[in-house]
């Protein structure tokens, strides 16, 4: 029996409101009906490959908020903008479709402030109230992740804002236009996922008390007993069954990343997000090789049916592998 798989393209409403808190950001693949396409290439060009993290300078992406403009020339007015939102960093070569999906009350219009080889991803940003709403965080991630289904982007933190398409240009893609052009490169035709395995609880807690006597023993002495006679054994029952649930967890993180190792370009191990995570990964995939590591990751789903869970999550912007000098 193969693995439950959830995968943004079909379920976007559950990945949105998970990975946005995870991220301040996302978006679905594939468009969906009623939605407009995603941003296409001019003329795409093979990009050599590098290292799984791509490098951007420092502060990239943490400006303070910002529209649609090429090579500095100002997108049209629109009433109440008070900035421009930066979303991210794509090709300059991209074809974009303006649509009003932004961040913001009401969503301001997506588009490009271009310089270079390089564009920030743009709409101008209304006040019409403080962002930093659920719906944002959304609408931030899910473009981005539209955005990377068909062409490499530096996502940005939520909240990045400037002023003006010129201070873009002046402030952000002037002096980084070269490492923000080698980070795309090094991107070109490759997405993230994210892989969540959760534990069965019932069958992980009887595996623990198979291999862990102190806890069986401890369960069955306390099993009839009121709870305030013994609780000083229910909270060290709790320590020793959370204890082996990490070391379970430790190894078969390990052995999950292993076996998808050789059909990804990077991985990155994530911090649980819930007590009976078995794993959280964030694996960066070559498009060519999607099918090839998703056929990996349902051999996990059959060698962990009834004891794990598998989601897959994305194609989604690569987060987890775009990295600042400060992280190196």
């Amino acid at each position: 029996m193969a693995r439950p798989t959830t995968t943004s393209a079909k379920t976007g409403s559950e990945r949105q409101a998970e990975e946005a808190k995870a991220h301040g950001g996302a978006a679905e693949a594939p468009p969906r009906a009623g939605e407009a396409k995603a941003p296409g290439r001019a003329s795409p060009a093979e990009a050599p490959r590098g290292p799984g993290r791509a490098k951007v300078p420092d502060g990239a992406g943490q400006a303070e908020a910002s529209g649609d403009a090429e090579r500095g020339k100002a997108p049209p007015p629109a009433a109440r903008a008070v900035g421009i939102y930066v979303y991210g960093v794509v090709p300059a070569d991209v074809e974009l479709t303006p649509e009003p999906r932004g961040v913001g009350e009401p969503p301001g219009e997506i588009g490009l402030v271009r310089h270079g080889d390089v564009a920030a991803l743009v709409s101008p940003l209304h006040v019409t109230r403080p962002i930093g709403k659920p719906q944002d965080l959304v609408a931030h991630q899910q473009l981005l992740d539209d955005v990377a289904t068909e062409v490499p982007v530096l996502p940005f933190r939520f909240g990045a804002v400037l002023e003006s398409p010129e201070a873009i240009v002046g402030e952000l893609l002037t002096p980084h236009h070269d490492q923000f052009a080698s980070a795309l490169a090094e991107l070109e035709g490759r997405v993230q996922f994210v892989v969540k395995a959760r534990y069965d609880e019932h069958t992980v807690l009887r595996e623990v008390l198979v291999e862990r006597p102190e806890a069986a023993r401890m369960r069955d002495q306390i099993r009839d007993l009121p709870e305030d006679a013994s609780w000083d054994a229910r909270i060290r029952l709790g320590e020793l069954v959370n204890e082996a649930i990490e070391a379970k967890r430790d190894a078969d993180t390990r052995t999950l990343a292993e076996g998808l190792a050789p059909h990804a370009v990077a991985i990155a191990i994530r911090p649980p997000t819930h007590e009976e995570d078995a794993a959280h990964l964030a694996v960066l995939v070559e498009t060519e090789r999607q099918a090839e590591f998703e056929e990996a990751l349902d051999g996990f789903g059959v060698r962990w049916d009834g004891r794990i869970t598998l989601r897959l999550l994305g194609p989604q912007a690569p987060y987890d592998f775009v990295q600042t000098r400060q992280e190196m």
